[in-house]
């Protein structure tokens, strides 16, 4: 088993359990598609590297519980709007 799995950091990092379970299993599905690793890591498990992009602040979920890389743009090009109105 993965050592860091067993720590609280990555847990609170990702906001949860659920969260951490929900980001590894889509990030997992995406590395077995064919994305490429964001990290530098010399080893063949994918499990391993999703786990250190995790703890490398390389990737995260959003909001709506998709995979977002750290620095990527949003693909509507700019930041979310506010609905003021609702306020």
């Amino acid at each position: 088993m993965i050592d860091a799995l067993k720590e609280e950091e990555i847990v609170n990092k990702v906001g949860g359990r659920f969260k951490l379970s929900t980001l590894i299993q889509k990030r997992l599905a995406a590395i077995n598609s064919g994305a490429r690793a964001l990290v530098d890591f010399k080893s063949d498990d994918k499990m391993e590297i999703v786990v250190q992009e995790i703890l490398q602040d390389k990737i995260y979920l959003d909001s709506s519980n998709k995979v977002k890389i750290t620095g990527e743009a949003d693909s509507a090009g700019g930041p979310p709007e506010l609905d003021l109105s609702s306020l």
